[in-house]
């Protein structure tokens, strides 16, 4: 059994996203908070076992907010809300600690997936499980070692120097192999990049 606080700044997605939540078993209770202070301010009276953050909020958005929360509680659970068009913030909030993020308009049994697999087992800052539905390509491309040894230095927020520094190779092989492995996931940049490292498991 587990209990859910739904942070969303948008009254009827909180209300709908409760109540979906609500239903699933295994679910106690299901609060809602409609911004990322008032998570701040109920977390330690509530203390619930999963936080679902939006990204995007006026005021303190979805990230800072998380990197507040797990400043202060770091054995909380926060997996992020997303459209899926917020790779960036969904990487910044991952790096951060969140465990994961899940897609608003993911289904009911999807839903359940994603809390079964967030509180499933403990994690280390820095080792987090991302529990979403994945709709396609769930194993995620094929990349050469040095290209994940890439990847795995971009996730830790090294730059392109560090990485060749830690790897023995030139600034600009690193940037050669970034180049092939953003094209074989189909990644716009560094963020995006790290945020579907961590969806299909290759990071972790």
């Amino acid at each position: 059994m587990t209990t859910v606080l739904v942070c969303d700044d948008a009254p009827l997605a909180r209300e709908a996203l409760r109540r979906a939540i609500a239903s699933i078993p295994g679910v106690e209770r299901v609060t809602a908070a409609g911004s990322g202070e008032e998570v701040l301010a109920r977390y330690p009276l509530e203390r619930p076992g999963v936080v679902l953050m939006d990204v995007r909020m006026p005021g303190m958005g979805g990230v800072e907010a998380t990197r507040r929360l797990l400043a202060a509680h770091p054995g909380a659970i926060v997996l992020m809300l997303t459209l899926g068009e917020d790779a960036e913030a969904v990487a910044a909030a991952v790096v951060a600690g969140a465990r994961g993020y899940l897609v608003k308009d993911a289904t009911r049994e999807e839903t359940a997936t994603v809390l079964d697999l967030a509180t499933a087992r403990p994690v280390q800052r820095g080792g987090n499980v991302v529990a979403l539905p994945v709709r396609h390509n769930p194993t995620g491309p094929a990349l050469s070692e040095r290209e994940l040894e890439v990847l795995e230095g971009m996730s830790r927020g090294k730059s392109n120097a560090q990485i060749g520094r830690e790897l023995y190779l030139s600034e600009d092989t690193v940037k050669t192999h970034a180049r092939r492995l953003f094209r074989k996931m189909g990644a716009a940049d560094r963020a995006q990049a790290v945020a579907l490292g961590f969806r299909w498991g290759l990071l972790s």
